[in-house]
């Protein structure tokens, strides 16, 4: 029963530990890490397909033409 009782310990020692760690870590604003987001969209929008679509010629979701003889 004592090897239970001291893996508990240990357990406890490292969680403690680890909340020590990260108390310790400097955290940075979420308004700050949005507006860099949206800037990095901004940026970017000339290139996401979804903002200024596919080009015809390379749009891969594009049916291909088949020959329907009549």
């Amino acid at each position: 029963m004592s090897g239970k009782g001291s893996s508990s310990v240990i357990q406890t020692q490292k969680l403690v530990d680890q909340l020590r760690v990260e108390a310790t870590m400097e955290r940075i604003k979420i308004s700050l890490t949005a507006a860099d987001l949206v800037q990095y969209c901004q940026d970017h929008r000339h290139s996401d397909p979804l903002i200024s679509g596919f080009a015809a010629s390379s749009n891969p979701f594009k049916e291909k033409k088949t020959c329907v003889l009549l």
